[in-house]
């Protein structure tokens, strides 16, 4: 269901994916990724929709033999994710929306690897977070919860204070997942979600304060 004008969202802390939801970068890992499994004789086809809000590490264990050395191959991949920049912009409204919410109330988590995402927020104009979740810092990637349970820890915050934004499927089964209220933002995937709540991008929300409860209210245009 989309978002209804004039409603508000109200939570302690909000938490963002990065790729298709702060920004588009689908230019750059689409180009990136199939050529990596145009040399290693892979069907790019066969894997491009599930990639998306995955760890690296998760997308080639799923496409590659098992037992395989992918060592060499995450290599490759992290090195021409870092040297491409070319086409990655931000999700209309996400500037706006980041600098007018106060510090300690978002956070950032992403599949991605922290080198790359610093990379990516710059080339996109956007800012660094103080709390930062990255592919580093978890053991099981999305959809498995834990990265979300640990952006709560680092915050301070509990599920029930947490409203998560992500695109893809593996990111909204993560913020589910962890107890958050999970919604969707389509402007880069161009798909509309059954399970959850969407918006098209960041431009229809509009922080309105701090109430008296502490939470952090946003009023959707």
């Amino acid at each position: 269901m989309k978002l209804n004008p004039g409603s508000e969202l109200k939570a302690a802390c909000f938490l963002f994916d990065m790729d298709g939801t702060l920004i588009d970068s689908t230019p750059v890992v689409e180009r990136v990724w199939r050529r990596w499994a145009e040399r290693r004789g892979i069907p790019f086809d066969s894997f491009r929709h599930t990639m998306h809000g995955r760890r690296a590490v998760d997308t080639m264990r799923d496409v590659l033999p098992p037992g395989a050395d992918i060592t060499t191959d995450l290599a490759i991949i992290d090195r021409e994710e870092l040297e491409e920049t070319e086409g990655i912009i931000a999700i209309p409204g996400a500037l706006e929306l980041l600098t007018t919410l106060p510090r300690n109330a978002w956070a950032l988590v992403t599949s991605a690897q922290r080198p790359l995402a610093q990379i990516r927020l710059q080339a996109a104009g956007l800012p660094w977070p103080d709390i930062a979740v990255t592919a580093e810092d978890i053991h099981a990637g999305k959809p498995d919860p834990e990265c979300y349970r640990l952006a709560l820890h680092r915050l301070g915050r509990t599920a029930d204070q947490a409203i998560v934004f992500e695109d893809a499927p593996a990111g909204i089964a993560a913020g589910l997942a962890a107890g958050c209220r999970t919604l969707a933002v389509t402007a880069a995937t161009k798909r509309v979600p059954t399970e959850v709540e969407w918006m098209e991008d960041f431009r229809c929300l509009e922080w309105l304060g701090v109430d008296a409860t502490g939470h952090n209210c946003l009023r959707v245009r």
